[in-house]
């Protein structure tokens, strides 16, 4: 491809995957093979990620092409990821299993960031309702008895997801 084709192709790339991030239905990833590159970045830019337990390579191995990942994979995977695991993900142009990504997602965080991208849109009671609804499905989770088991026995937790 030339420049002013990879110009227009993460344009393009980068168009759509906004309009995916701001359908007004929520959107599931359903990652049942390899989600590297710009397949991940479309499974970043929904709402949610569900990864088959056979999958082997999930990540952002551009860098390891002498590129970046360019439709969006830096700053989605920042914003969901945090820093730290993003920068690893990217530097290191790495793969992870299905096991290792859920892993860097537990249920409370995935719980956090809805709570928290509804947060701008709604009155601070309706926000305050929205995070209570949140947060009621944590609190029958096997991940909340493992952390407060973890907080007990002054352990990190070993969460599952679950």
């Amino acid at each position: 491809m030339s420049k002013s084709q990879v110009e227009q192709f993460l344009s393009d790339l980068r168009a759509a995957f906004a309009t995916l991030e701001n359908l007004p239905i929520p959107t599931i990833a359903a990652i049942d093979g390899p989600a590297l590159g710009g397949g991940l970045e479309l499974g970043l830019a929904c709402d949610l990620r569900v990864a088959g337990s056979s999958v082997t390579k999930i990540g952002l191995p551009e860098t390891r092409l002498g590129i970046i990942p360019g439709a969006g994979g830096t700053q989605r995977s920042t914003r969901l990821l945090g820093l730290s695991k993003a920068k690893d993900l990217i530097f290191t142009g790495r793969m992870l299993s299905a096991y290792e990504a859920k892993e860097w997602a537990p249920l409370a965080l995935r719980a956090a960031k809805l709570a928290i991208s509804r947060s701008p849109e709604l009155a601070l009671e309706s926000g305050l309702d929205f995070e209570n609804a949140c947060y009621q499905p944590l609190l029958t989770s096997k991940d909340r008895d493992e952390a407060l088991l973890a907080f007990k026995e002054k352990r990190p937790p070993k969460f599952k997801g679950e």
